[in-house]
């Protein structure tokens, strides 16, 4: 089949596929074939002008469509979705690569968000004061912002636009989505079921592209506010044209997240959260272990552990029954794999090597086994870059405050753990850590969607962090109404305060 003969995923604007104009494409691929499967359009500035006149057009009626309605239909899209979550996974492990179970724990997650949005009347209720002064009542009510953009990346095609999409709907906003074009169709097929589910057309709008896509949002006039998830270059330069532009913006960067291993772990109990979360997905997650940070003298019996785990592993095809499967391109692989000849040239020990791997997938797959590092100097980028690939590596330490130190003083501050069973230790690193959010004997401490999720340092940029009631608050706007209702006896001017 040649390329032109490809399906192409075009944009879903106004509540149908727009056929793209641009004459730009972008190849997407099965990453365990190594493959081209399709193509997806890349927007022009014509486009992006139509995504978001869409979007505007749409808003007055959806912001004014009552609170019952907005919630059924939230409701009606909550249920699509559990009941046809095995389609959306089979799509994101042909464009990802990952399995199909882990596919399943993404949307799994996603539908939390949903389902705090349908609880969204009680969430964006305002307040009232009676009497605050002699017949004067003070209230409150919250409303959306308007047209938002959400820009996203490759490796949770579906769990974070639901990080936002579903908060900023419900909440009475009109969305444009701009996914990775590496697997872009996660994405249409969300916007269709939210069709399918009654969600007016133009509310929900899918807009496909790349640098172009991405700063015709930033730079546009009707776009209100910006959510982004992904590297930290490009949060901060997100953060900073999106905020020049006086938008709304929370922009989610990298990590270099740490687990940090005290002598009283339970070792088999920690091996295994280390392989879960270094591995899992293929360690394309930003909320990863990367460093296993062993308190000595543990680091060599830690190291026994998980090498024998490791060697249990089955990376494949993630349609078959493997634990993990590829990357999800070939350049990507390639830079993932590049950092192990890092890691050699700076010394340290190869401990597991994913690059000669046997594979249940075909040969041209974008295949990295899982791989093991110990003794990595700090200095080299193997330590400081993220990677975001399957590498582990090990950094031993001679107490809990160097470990502690370590972590501190980072670049990043998104996620970390600590593994130990002395409950003083795990309550003074909760305080003593900066990282926002922290696992105590759980290595991937991603909060409920009832909490919020977002680092510090370099790992967050901008007014809030994601879902929760961070999300309610960024996707809305207060307005304070102070109010009299005169006697029609009562009368005079009074430039004064009131005083009772």
């Amino acid at each position: 089949m040649s390329d032109s003969t490809l399906p192409i995923v075009q944009h879903y604007i106004n509540g149908t596929a727009s056929v793209s104009a641009s004459g730009r494409t972008a190849p997407v691929y099965d990453p365990a074939l190594g493959i081209q499967t399709k193509s997806v359009v890349l927007a022009d500035e014509a486009e992006v002008n139509a995504a978001v006149a869409a979007a505007r057009a749409a808003f007055p009626a959806w912001r004014d469509t009552s609170v019952t309605r907005r919630q059924q239909v939230m409701f009606r899209f909550r249920e699509l979705l559990n009941e046809r979550k095995g389609d959306l996974a089979e799509i994101l492990t042909s464009e990802h690569g990952k399995v199909v179970s882990d596919a399943l724990g993404e949307i799994t997650r996603g539908l939390e968000v949903v389902e705090l949005a349908t609880g969204f009347p009680h969430l964006i209720k305002g307040e009232f004061s009676e009497n605050v002064s002699t017949g004067v009542d003070v209230y409150s009510t919250t409303g959306p912002l308007g047209v938002v953009g959400i820009i996203s990346p490759f490796n949770f095609p579906a769990m974070v636009p639901m990080w936002f999409f579903p908060i900023a709907i419900a909440a009475g906003n009109t969305v444009v989505l701009k996914p990775s074009e590496k697997d872009p169709s996660a994405a249409n097929w969300l916007a269709e079921l939210f069709t399918e589910a009654g969600l007016p057309d133009g509310v929900f709008n899918v807009l496909h592209g790349d640098k172009v896509s991405v700063d015709g949002l930033l730079n546009h006039r009707d776009v209100k506010a910006i959510s982004f998830v992904g590297s930290t270059p490009i949060a901060k330069y997100i953060y900073e044209t999106a905020a020049a532009n006086g938008k709304r913006v929370q922009a989610l960067g990298g990590a270099k997240n740490h687990m940090l291993v005290l002598p009283d772990a339970d070792l088999d109990l920690t091996a295994d959260a280390a392989i879960n979360a270094g591995f899992g997905s293929a360690g394309e997650r930003c909320m990863a272990i990367s460093v296993v940070v062993a308190v000595e003298p543990v680091a060599d019996e830690l190291i026994e552990k998980i090498t024998s785990r490791m060697a249990t592993l089955k990376v494949g095809d993630g349609r078959r029954n493997c634990d993990m499967g590829p990357l999800v391109t070939e350049a990507h692989r390639d830079k993932v794999a590049s950092y192990i000849d890092i890691a050699i040239e700076d010394g340290a020990r190869i401990v597991v090597d994913g690059r000669d791997i046997e594979v249940d997938g075909a040969a041209d797959g974008f295949w990295l086994g899982p791989t093991l590092i110990d003794a990595l100097p700090t200095s080299s980028r193997a330590y400081l870059d993220e990677i975001f690939g399957p590498v582990l590596s090990v950094v031993r330490v001679a107490s809990y405050e160097e470990g502690l130190a370590l972590i501190n003083s980072g670049q990043y501050g998104n996620g970390t753990a600590i593994f130990t069973n002395d409950g003083g230790a795990a309550r003074r690193f909760q305080n003593e850590v900066e990282v926002g959010m922290i696992g105590i004997n759980v290595p991937i401490p991603v909060p409920v969607a009832y909490y919020s999720f977002g680092g510090f340092k370099d790992s967050s940029f901008g007014d809030s962090k994601a879902y929760g009631m961070q999300g309610f608050h960024f996707f809305t706007r207060e307005k304070t109404m102070t109010s009299r209702w005169l006697d029609p006896s009562h009368g005079g001017i009074n430039l004064g305060f009131p005083q009772n």
